[in-house]
């Protein structure tokens, strides 16, 4: 794991903990797990919500084709600029809580999967459910969420929304993470 990333996540986690959730950046174990159950081949556009310091975001690279739209949202400033020279073929927004208006901007319609490690639970109810909302809004028929979380306790609401096709659990992280596989359901 890159030491400067790590510090500088680090230091992102002490000025805010509520919107980071760790104290560290994902692993490479829990990334690849994640990026791993999209169907990548069909992929036209998708995003990552709290991208931090790039962990999923290189994954994700790794496996988009160059005509493939990605959007990055991360609130942290200086990770947002990291990951904007990183990342120069991606678009980089500041908050997840207007997808569906950066969208708009990017001239992006529907999204085939969404990638996150916002820490749902740590945000107060009102914005949880305006993520989970423009998640929904944001997603085509039959899409993927793919959310790790620290807890099971996403599972009630995120159920209201997806189908959860599967919760796996990744021990080689810092906590071990929950990953969410969730299917937009076509009505709510």
């Amino acid at each position: 794991m890159n030491s400067n990333k790590t510090i500088l996540f680090l230091k992102s986690f002490l000025h805010n903990p509520k919107n980071v959730g760790s104290i560290i950046p994902s692993s490479r174990f829990l990334a690849s797990r994640m990026v791993g159950h999209a169907p990548w081949p069909e992929a036209k556009a998708v995003a990552e919500l709290g991208a931090g310091t790039g962990a999923i975001t290189q994954r994700i690279r790794q496996q988009v084709q160059d005509s493939t739209k990605v959007l990055l949202f991360e609130m942290d400033e200086i990770m947002r600029n990291n990951l904007k020279g990183a990342y120069p073929s991606f678009s980089c927004y500041p908050n997840a809580a207007h997808l569906v208006e950066s969208m708009k901007q990017e001239g992006v319609h529907q999204l085939d999967f969404i990638f996150s490690g916002l820490p749902f639970f740590n945000f107060e109810p009102e914005l949880r459910n305006t993520l989970v909302d423009q998640v929904y809004k944001a997603l085509q028929p039959g899409g993927l969420f793919i959310a790790f979380q620290y807890s099971l306790q996403m599972k009630k609401l995120l159920s209201e929304h997806f189908i959860i096709e599967t919760i796996d659990f990744e021990p080689l992280n810092v906590p071990p993470a929950f990953v969410y596989v969730c299917r937009k359901k076509e009505t709510i």
